[in-house]
């Protein structure tokens, strides 16, 4: 059985997404390579519980009134990512994973090529509030 990831797309008022630089260690999945927040379901946690669990350990965010926006299963995995429009003040998180987090634009993740396959969840999500 395929695991289950969880993934969030915050968006800002100028309709930009927020991505953080994974580590760059070659002991992980896609070192140095931009990606969404988000993470792996436990055993005993739902899709939602992951995501606000996984919020709070890697940017200390207190995460409510998010929504589901999509639910697609890839080679490895089912993700479940969700969405919420929030204006997140990067130079105030302590990011606890990663290296850094920068906001894009539509046409900025288009030119860059994004951890676990997100560039066609990316996409789809931009084309949805357009």
């Amino acid at each position: 059985m395929k695991h289950l990831g969880v993934s969030i797309i915050f968006v800002n008022d100028k309709q930009q997404v927020l991505l953080f630089l994974q580590d760059n260690k070659p002991d992980i999945p896609y070192p140095n390579i931009w990606d969404v927040p988000g993470g792996h379901v436990e055993s005993d946690e739902t899709p939602q519980e992951c995501i606000i669990r996984e919020m709070k350990e890697e940017m200390h965010l207190d995460l409510k009134d998010f929504q589901l926006f999509c639910k697609k299963e890839f080679n490895d995995r089912i993700e479940y990512t969700f969405w919420k429009k929030q204006n997140v003040e990067i130079n105030k998180i302590n990011l606890t994973e990663g290296q850094c987090l920068k906001w894009f634009t539509r046409q900025e993740t288009a030119g860059t090529k994004l951890a676990y396959g997100f560039n066609e969840i990316v996409e789809e999500f931009f084309k949805s509030i357009a």
